[in-house]
């Protein structure tokens, strides 16, 4: 099944990273967050991907192009016309990467229809290109095929920005400044959806076609989109802030990372 990714916002909430590069491209770990969600259902057996390309997507392009030398050592022979010589390749990364340009101002959903068209079998997968998580990619297919529903999200439980007052009656027992779970309360959209190949044509051919929107309510009016509900980890790269807390897990622990 192949995986649409969005890639094609701008990030402006993120400027400090996304003025030179599109969001997908921001490091965590010194490796894009777009290769950390390949990464991701890759694990899985899921490696073929298509990239819905917008804002600086050359950046993207380039990165795909030249992918054996951004993850392997090299030697490059300056008077033999510049010939590329592979020391240690350390990628082994089967992957086979479509990159479509969407346009720069297009909305998701229309970025989803232009993609579209590289989907060749009865269902794909659909996520952002701006958040890691530890769904189990398995687990969420087994449970669109059994709803047998048009399509599926994943329902998430982002940890709560702030820290919590562990009160007694009118004193603080606790001051608690680390992110707190908050699971009693409705999910939010957390990407990694399935759907059947029939939902593209529910989607209106138009530039300022929100996925969101239109295309997904029209899902819900019919009883149509199934959630999934993954109350592990997830993690959006919205604001510098989650840019840093990202890289500092990383390095500390990166429970996102299921691959070897």
């Amino acid at each position: 099944m192949k995986v649409i990714i969005l890639c094609g916002g701008m990030g402006t909430r993120l400027r400090e990273e996304t003025e030179y590069k599109p969001k997908p491209m921001v490091e965590i770990g010194g490796k894009p967050i777009l290769w950390h969600i390949m990464k991701h259902y890759a694990f899985y057996g899921h490696k073929e991907f298509i990239l819905a390309l917008g804002y600086k997507g050359d950046v993207i392009r380039d990165y795909f192009l030249n992918y054996y030398k951004y993850n392997s050592d090299f030697t490059v022979d300056i008077g033999n016309n510049g010939n590329v010589e592979i020391q240690n390749n350390f990628n082994k990364d089967d992957w086979r990467v479509t990159l479509v340009e969407t346009g720069d101002e297009s909305m998701t959903g229309y970025r989803v229809k232009l993609a579209g068209k590289y989907v060749s079998e009865d269902g794909f997968m659909l996520t952002y290109g701006d958040a890691v998580a530890d769904v189990n990619i398995k687990e969420l297919v087994d449970f669109h095929i059994k709803q047998n529903t048009i399509g599926t999200v994943t329902g998430v439980y982002p940890p709560s920005r702030f820290g919590d007052l562990v009160t007694n009656n009118n004193l603080v027992e606790k001051f608690n400044q680390q992110l707190k779970q908050t699971e009693n309360r409705e999910p939010i959209n957390g990407g990694f959806f399935v759907f059947k190949k029939e939902f593209l044509g529910l989607i209106p051919d138009a530039q300022t076609t929100d996925l969101e929107k239109e295309p997904l309510q029209k899902l819900v009016d019919e009883k149509q989109l199934s959630v999934y509900h993954h109350k592990g980890f997830w993690q959006c790269m919205d604001t510098y802030r989650d840019y840093q807390s990202l890289n500092k897990m990383w390095l500390e622990n990166p429970v996102w990372k299921i691959w070897e």
